[in-house]
């Protein structure tokens, strides 16, 4: 009798043994996976200044996935079908315009940077050399296309109505004195057309793609307190996810003031 309970205390020791060796041996735990962040954005400063915050993101426990656009239109279509969850392409005047014609319920959640539109040429070197009956090419969007004549207002190229404003079109045109022709083109095309045109209104974004460096090749520029703020777009009710306000946080953030700085130097300038 002695002996048998000897026996069972025995295969209960190491029962209890191999038990612990078996807990010690488990695997831990998988971590928990990344929080996914699909944010769209044009190639030209927008994707650039989003890679540059991809690794303080992913350090937070969000993996950043850029979603590169070449359009105006799809970035905020895609955010609003929740195929993306925000943007990062447009200026303040061209969400608020697209939303309200489009009934989308998009805001913002920060003004990350201005690019100043310029006026270009690859066939005069002053705007005093446009000649009568010039061509013209400006964006064709609503937004940018009343910029864009602002912008040749200024320059002292045309005069629009008073008090047009962003809102004007090439109706609104009360003095041409050269008598230029203007076309309204996709905003991606008008560096393209650069060699058919006398000289093209041209968002910076497009002529940074198309190695044009604006502080330096445009014949005009826009003011550095132009209220075109390119901005951080997202669904209404989503500004308070944690994930869109780290994303927020990091876009606002003396990284990326520097790197803008830095870069684009003064072709892009922060807003913040």
């Amino acid at each position: 009798m002695k002996k048998l309970v000897l026996v069972l205390i025995g295969i209960l020791s190491l029962g209890l043994l191999v038990s612990g060796c078996s807990q010690e041996k488990a695997p831990a735990s998988p971590a928990s996976k990344a929080t996914v962040l699909k944010v769209g954005a044009t190639a030209v400063p927008h994707a650039e200044i989003l890679n540059v915050i991809k690794p303080t993101l992913a350090k937070e426990g969000i993996d950043l996935q850029i979603v590169e656009f070449t359009d105006y239109v799809k970035p905020n279509i895609a955010v609003a079908e929740k195929e993306l969850d925000a943007n990062f392409f447009q200026h303040i005047p061209y969400l608020t315009k697209f939303s309200t014609e489009r009934n989308l319920a998009l805001t913002y959640t920060a003004a990350v940077h201005i690019e100043p539109m310029g006026i270009y040429s690859k066939k005069i070197k002053n705007l005093n050399e446009l000649a009568a009956g010039a061509k013209v090419a400006i964006p064709n969007d609503p937004t940018n296309g009343g910029r864009a004549l602002a912008l040749l207002e200024k320059a002292g190229i045309i005069k629009l109505k008073d008090g047009v404003g962003v809102s004007a079109t090439v109706n609104d045109i009360v003095t041409n004195s050269k008598n230029i022709q203007i076309s309204e083109l996709e905003a991606p095309q008008l560096p393209r057309v650069l060699e058919d045109v006398a000289i093209a209104v041209i968002n910076t974004n497009y002529a940074l793609e198309a190695k044009l460096v604006p502080t330096k090749d445009a014949l005009f520029i826009e003011q550095k307190d132009s209220p075109y703020v390119n901005i951080l777009t997202v669904r209404k009710g989503d500004e308070n996810r944690p994930e869109i306000q780290k994303l927020t946080k990091a876009l606002t953030s003396d990284e990326v003031k520097k790197f803008i700085n830095e870069k684009y130097q003064g072709a892009v300038v922060p807003a913040f």
